[in-house]
């Protein structure tokens, strides 16, 4: 049996890519997709006409309302392929003001669900921001679920249970890539891998967290740089993968174990965080700090491209 399908005995597995058309080979059960993603599959001849073809059919519209039709157009293909759920993404612009995040996650469900889509297969994608935590709060009391993705810092971790949402994205590759080019000269690879990975630490963390306090929200890792990372992480309630890294975990037959374990996690006392705590936690987190604004930075500037995209379609 090859690593992808040991891996799905113990954790969800889930696709990380706009590309529909890839997914069938990897059968995962859920998708997810962000602005980067999607931008670079409708710069693909095989997106081309889908992209032309939704923008003709709302021309006239505002742009914002536009981009969300794509957005949502490429969920509603991932879903004839996926038998779970597809997370699609707020524009990382709206990052900080929680009533415009709240006015496009209502209209992208409103989109979905006007395609006969249910909301239990769509989660809406926010940042990890104070506001993006409190937007989510409020729409999972509406019954509208969300994935808080750009996450860093265990207290983004904290603020997300206690807002009771329904997964989180703590970005792996990402906490891997800001503590390497840190130590620069001193990074020893092998001494920092595996188990002892930071973002790999970082996760192990947060879901030892979450099940001592019987926190419901679900953990997914993601962002990874090798399969060492998603071994490491074997066990976790959920992965996102790139196809490429799916496609090397299916080309690997070793044997793979459940690599979490909460029960072996060291007691964590429960916190609590109102916003000047969360804040001032985050800011003490160099990491997180620099890794959260420079993705959000980074999405927002995608999101500008496809805007262009869109206009010129």
């Amino acid at each position: 049996m090859n690593q992808l399908d040991q891996l799905k005995a113990v954790t969800t597995v889930v696709a990380d890519t706009g590309n529909f058309l890839q997914l069938a080979q990897f059968a995962p059960r859920d998708a997810t997709t962000n602005p980067s993603l999607i931008l670079k599959a409708v710069q693909s001849p095989d997106y081309a006409p889908l992209l032309k073809e939704t923008v003709a059919a709302h021309r006239g519209r505002p742009l914002d309302e536009i981009v969300d039709h794509v957005l949502v157009r490429f969920g509603l293909e991932i879903l004839k392929v996926v038998p779970g759920r597809v997370s699609t993404e707020v524009d990382a612009r709206l990052s900080f003001d929680k009533a415009a995040s709240l006015a496009r996650a209502r209209r992208i469900i409103s989109l979905y669900e006007a395609a006969g889509i249910t909301r239990d297969r769509v989660l809406i994608k926010l940042a990890s921001t104070w506001e993006g935590i409190q937007a989510a709060a409020e729409l999972e009391r509406e019954g509208i679920h969300c994935n808080l993705t750009l996450l860093f810092a265990f207290a983004q971790a904290v603020a997300c249970g206690e807002a009771g949402v329904q997964l989180i994205s703590p970005f792996v590759g990402r906490i891997y890539d800001w503590y390497k080019k840190s130590a620069g000269a001193s990074w020893d690879e092998a001494s920092s891998a595996g188990v002892n990975d930071p973002g790999v630490k970082s996760v192990t963390q947060i879901y030892g967290y979450y099940k001592q306090h019987g926190i419901k929200t679900e953990v997914m890792g993601a962002s990874f740089r090798n399969i060492g990372q998603i071994q490491a992480l074997a066990g976790c309630d959920l992965l996102t993968i790139s196809p490429d890294l799916l496609a090397q975990l299916q080309a690997t037959d070793a044997p793979l174990a459940r690599a979490l374990d909460a029960g072996k996690a060291a007691p964590m006392p429960a916190q609590h965080l109102d916003e000047a705590a969360f804040r001032f936690a985050l800011n003490e987190d160099a990491m997180a700090t620099e890794k959260l604004a420079e993705g959000i930075r980074l999405f927002a500037v995608d999101a500008g491209k496809l805007d262009k995209l869109i206009q010129a379609a």
